[in-house]
């Protein structure tokens, strides 16, 4: 029996020739099949082919012994050893069978397969050896066929040989598949030489395929050399089959063998890498020493060996021998031999004699569940010996389901409860020969003791079906021809013989026909469940008395869920008369309810009606009430019984029909005059008959409606109450104060009211009265729109109260009284200049500019103003000044730089002074600095020196600017700017030019109009140290968003364009947003949003005061974010004054075109 061997990557000696695609031999298909054909194509068939040696003295010629011929392929054990033993039957009507074919003949195998029992066909796949798929190989040498009989249902599947050679000899496998069923047959094909043909030997095949032989007509061979050679797969199968017992062992030395040995001086030739004897032989080591005279001492496993009858030394010229005769197990070992310092070492490898087979195997038949023992005798005790099942080696591993027994020489192998499938050719292998024998294991014919009953179950009631066979074997059970797995609520049992399938809860699906169906045989024991239940109505979702309410208008489909089996029959009535299946309102039935539709419920249709289902098992009846109902009527128009401001109070009646639901509350909508879009006022119901509708506009006339709601839905709107206009009067005025007193008259200026309203501002009443009175006189009979009003005829030395009243369409508003009274007598008022703020630090301006300065101040009666510069009265006909009695404006219209200088203002209000200076500097742009020199040239650097320029233009010098200029064509280019010191080094210069330099001076008026020049120019020589610049790292510029200048608070004018401004930095640049109350501002035609070098506007165009509020601007970069804020006020411009109802005499300070605005 030959070994299995792994495939090598570059063998495929097994395997049939890959021909070249031809057609089929047959010619046509037989009458009433279907035949498929499959041809492919495969690699070169000129590659290995493989015989089997020449058979030993004593044993059968392969001729005689068709499974002698191995295959030398292999690859994973069978599918169908995978496979577990209750998933295996008998498929096979027809297994294919050896054969034998000469060279250049052709052969034919067969398989049928019946398909009775088969809903589809079935898998076939054909092997060759124990893992080549043949379907891959199809093609001019091989063909694969199928055909159907439909009136037998037989499948038959060929695999046919055309012009076979020697390498198709070996082991076949035919598999067929369904489902869980599965089957398999191995079969031997021998091909024979032709009397013309030489005999081909492939002495690999030969060494793969050894019979029993006498140890000495084996081949000599190098163990070493083939371990060295081979792959590690191998190192197992050479091990059994040279009887290596310490493979682990050999492998390390192997592994020192590989290491390369450096060339030595001490030895001219060395020891062998490895030495190889048999058991009882003798072995030669000889070295050959390159100087005779060094002392040369062998060593075995490190202990040095002394000569002996065993061991025995010999010298021979330069030559060193060691003989070690009759070798044992024990001289299994590493040797070496020194000389001085150096050493040579090699392996002795000592084999033991091949294990002959001395008693085989032999064939057996049992029935299934019998225990198989199958023995044979081997030549010595306890020796290494392999079994093998259809060619693949079976291991004694605790969970295969087979074991293998020694005693001494005897080996058995032991199946414990043998199946169908163990049917196989079973080989034992020794590394001396090898027997084989056939394995039969046969059913036990089946006979059925108790059968299954037809039951008849009512539904939630346990299933319990039971059978009982003559053998203990497993089952499978079936519902309607399909298979049924165990669950949590199907159990299947089985013990002995007797098989259980319960369902402890059944249910309607449980209906059907049942079928148990022995593993391994051809039968099957049916029965009928069938499944009752009594029916019953499921009105769990129904309301109190089984009322079901309904809309009038709506359609009404009442599903009402039924149960029962076989499913009942449905009857519906409302009185006496039967509800049908057609008109307005009907009856449908489905399988597991049933359905009352009424379209367009009316109130009529309101009633009971009775549902009745009735079957075999019993009958169930029930009364369902439906009631028709309807959203209600529309209350009456509300009245407005009460307005305000911005709200009113409004009432009306409940509807006079309620629908038949009580009404649940109601819903308000409340509309502009003017508008048809109607807005709802709740969100909640309203369950009073009153409500306050509020947040209306003043001035604008609205109309309210109401609408009922109850359990049904909402009902129409009642009609529009009467127009009505929401109007309140103003807030008081604000800022009451008194403005002038004379000896007779007393002059107040207030503030418009804060809130004005819908209604407008009609104008204002100003009533006064003598202290230690209560009775007021209207000082202006008729209403003055004014913010200021004079009160006259009053007598001197008296003291009033004053109040002001603002008055609308609403009516008066509450008075603003001043807080004390006054005394009707004329008050000197001490002068005090009002300095602007950006006029308390230097007030610096270009030459030719204009200089126009407004300074306000106050003081009564009668304010005197002068001016001096710098000590000394102004010359009026270079400056203009001009007075009022609340301001005075200095005016120069083209600055020169000799009206710098410090500006003293003096205010006097009879011997009361007030005084104030103001700085103003007029600035020019400065002169060129003075000489300026080289002070030195090196490599391509000039060092520059110069003095500042001795004008400096009024201003301080900020920088400079450094020109460089090549002597041949003089083209000044700017090397330096704004540098800040008095020398500097220009770099970079070409090497071989001569340059001049020239210098500006830079205030903050700009460059001078003219530069200083070298008066020398500056050779840059060629040769020279090279100077290297040294080298800094970038500049990170990342900055999170900053703001360096904020919003600030500010107020704009209604219709007149207003502007926000901030400033911010950061890298990258920022995306910038704007927002308003801390809503986002987009696409609103009303604002414009500007961003350049960091300055960020906001233009608000022409706003409004509804238009005031907080705005903000917030950066965003991916480092970080920022936000500022301000407030803006927008006011409302009465008769050119900013706010409605100002003095005249105040206006100004508060006219559009003042400095302060």
């Amino acid at each position: 029996m030959p070994e299995p061997t792994k495939k090598d990557e570059t063998e495929n000696e097994s395997a049939p020739p890959p021909p070249e695609k031809t057609t089929p031999q047959e010619g046509g298909n037989e009458k009433g099949k279907d035949v498929v054909i499959r041809e492919m194509t495969s690699s070169s068939d000129e590659d290995d082919t493989s015989v089997s040696t020449p058979p030993a003295d004593g044993m059968s010629k392969p001729a005689e012994r068709k499974d002698s011929v191995w295959s030398l392929g292999e690859g994973a054990p069978e599918e169908s050893e995978k496979r577990d033993d209750t998933q295996r039957s008998t498929l096979f009507i027809e297994k294919p069978q050896s054969g034998t074919v000469s060279v250049g003949g052709n052969i034919t195998f067969i398989a049928k397969v019946e398909a009775k029992d088969l809903l589809r066909k079935p898998n076939v796949k054909w092997f060759k050896g124990k893992w080549m798929d043949l379907a891959s190989k199809a093609g001019k040498h091989l063909q694969l066929k199928e055909s159907f009989e439909r009136h037998t249902k037989i499948h038959t599947f060929e695999m046919q040989i055309i012009k076979a050679k020697e390498n198709y000899a070996g082991n076949y496998r035919c598999e067929v598949s369904y489902k869980d069923k599965f089957d398999s047959c191995s079969f031997d094909l021998e091909v024979t030489e032709s009397s013309q043909a030489a005999p081909s030997i492939d002495i690999r095949s030969a060494f793969k395929r050894r019979e029993i032989k006498q140890q000495e007509e084996e081949p000599e061979v190098d163990v070493w050399e083939l371990l060295k050679n081979a792959n590690p797969s191998e190192y197992e199968k050479i091990a059994f089959q040279y009887g290596i017992t310490d493979l682990r062992g050999m492998l390390k030395r192997l592994k020192r063998m590989r290491r390369e040995v450096k060339k030595s001086a001490a030895f001219a030739k060395g020891l062998d890498p490895a030495y190889q004897v048999d058991k009882g032989g003798k072995v030669r080591f000889m070295v050959e020493l390159a100087d005779p005279t060094v002392e040369l001492k062998w060593y075995k496993n490190g202990q040095e060996i002394r000569p002996s009858a065993k061991y025995i030394f010999e010298h021979k010229g330069n030559q060193r021998i060691l003989f070690i005769n009759n070798c044992t197990m024990t001289d299994d070992a590493r040797y070496y031999v020194t000389a001085g310092d150096e050493k040579c070492s090699t392996e002795l490898f000592v084999r033991d004699p091949p294990i002959l087979v001395t008693k085989g195997l032999e064939d057996t038949s049992t029935y299934v569940g019998e225990r198989v023992e199958l023995s044979c005798e081997v030549s010595e005790d306890d020796a290494n010996v392999k079994w093998f099942r259809n060619g693949v080696e079976l291991s004694n591993d605790p969970k295969s389901r087979y074991r293998i027994k020694v005693e001494g020489k005897k080996h058995t192998l032991i199946i414990e409860e043998a199946a169908k499938n163990d049917t196989a050719t079973y080989s034992v292998m020794t590394t001396g020969g090898q027997s084989e024998a056939k394995l039969s294991v046969d059913l036990r014919p089946l006979k059925i003791s108790l059968a299954l009953e037809d039951q008849t179950v009512r539904l939630g009631q346990e299933i319990h079906l039971k059978c009982e066979i003559s053998e203990n074997v497993e089952g499978k059970w079936y519902k309607n021809g399909q298979l049924i797995e165990a669950s949590d609520r199907v159990k299947l049992y089985h013990k002995g013989r007797i098989h259980r399938f319960i369902i402890p809860v059944s249910a309607v699906d449980d209906e059907g026909e049942y079928m148990f169906v022995p593993d391994a045989y051809n039968i099957n024991i049916p029965c009928k469940v069938h499944i009752v239940d009594p029916p019953k109505l499921h009105l769990d979702g129904l309301g109190e008395n089984n009322t079901v309410t309904v809309v009038a208008g709506n359609k009404l489909r009442l599903e009402i869920p039924i149960s029962g089996e076989p499913p009942p029959k449905v009857f519906w009535s409302r009185g006496d008369k039967m509800v049908t299946d057609s008109g307005r309102i009907r009856a449908e039935t489905y399988p597991d309810s049933s359905c009352l539709v009424i379209d367009a419920a009316e109130r009529d249709d309101s009633g009971p009606f009775r549902i009745t289902l009735k079957n075999e098992a019993g009958e169930d009846t029930a009364l369902i009430n439906i009631k028709v109902v309807d959203v209600p009527d529309p209350p009456q128009a509300p009245n407005v019984t009460e307005v305000g401001e911005d709200w009113c109070i409004m009432t009306w009646e409940p509807p006079a029909n309620d629908g038949g639901s009580p009404i649940l509350g109601y819903f308000i909508e409340r509309k502009k005059k003017q508008s048809s879009r109607w807005m709802r006022l709740n969100f909640e119901l309203c369950k009073e008959t009153t409500f306050e509708p509020k947040k209306m506009i003043e001035g604008v006339a609205y109309e309210v409606r109401v609408f009922a709601v109850n359990a049904i839905g909402m009902s129409k709107p009642s009609m529009p109450s009467k127009s009505f206009v929401p109007l309140a009067v103003t807030s008081p005025p604000t800022l009451l104060a008194v403005d002038t007193v004379t000896d007779t008259t007393v002059t107040m200026k207030w503030r418009p009211p804060d809130q004005i309203g819908a209604a407008g501002l009609d104008g204002y009443v100003v009533e006064y009265c003598f202290e230690g009175t209560d009775e007021w006189i209207v000082a202006n009979p008729e209403l003055t729109d004014k913010t200021k009003f004079t009160i006259s005829g009053l007598p001197t030395g008296s003291k009033i109260l004053v109040r002001v009243k603002a008055v609308n369409a609403a009516g008066e508003s509450e008075p603003k009284y001043y807080p004390q009274p006054i005394l009707v007598k004329e008050v000197i008022e001490p002068p005090k200049i009002r300095l602007p703020r950006h006029l308390k630090q230097t007030y610096t301006r270009r030459v030719g500019e204009t200089v126009n300065l407004v300074i306000p101040f106050q003081g009564k009666p009668r304010a005197k103003v002068s001016w001096e510069k710098n000590g000394s009265p102004i010359d009026k006909n270079e400056i203009n000044i001009r007075n009022t009695e609340n301001d005075t404006i200095i005016f120069i219209r083209k600055a020169e730089r000799g009206h710098s200088g410090e500006y003293d203002m003096k205010v006097e209000v009879e011997n009361l002074v007030d005084k104030a200076t103001i700085d103003i500097q007029i600035v020019d742009r400065p002169g060129p600095p003075e000489v300026v020199t080289i002070e030195d040239v090196w490599g391509e650097n000039v060092n520059l020196s110069w003095k500042p320029p001795k004008d400096d233009g009024n201003a301080a010098i900020t920088g400079y600017t450094i020109q460089k200029a090549d002597k041949k064509s003089m083209e000044w280019f700017t090397v330096i700017e704004h540098y800040h010191r008095t020398s500097a080094t220009i770099n970079e210069l070409v090497i071989g030019n001569e340059y001049y330099f020239r210098i500006f001076a830079e205030n903050m008026c700009g460059l001078s109009e003219d530069a200083t020049m070298t008066k020398e120019s500056a050779l840059i020589a060629k040769d020279g140290k090279v100077y290297k610049y040294p080298v800094y790292d970038d500049f990170d510029f990342s900055e999170r968003p900053l703001f360096t200048q904020p919003l600030v608070n500010t107020f704009a004018v209604a219709g007149y364009n207003a502007t926000l401004n901030c400033s911010v930095r950061g890298n990258p640049k920022p995306k910038i947003t704007w927002m308003k109350n801390k809503v986002l501002i987009m696409n609103d035609p009303r604002y414009r949003m500007f961003s350049n070098q960091g300055v960020c506007t906001l233009e608000i165009r022409k706003p409004s005061p509804y238009d005031g509020g907080t705005y903000s601007c917030r950066a965003v970069n991916e480092l970080g974010e920022a936000e500022v804020e301000c407030k803006l006020e927008v006011r409302v411009i009465y008769h050119g004054v900013i706010n409605p109802g100002e003095p005249l005499s105040l206006a100004g300070d508060n006219q559009l075109h003042s400095k302060d605005f």
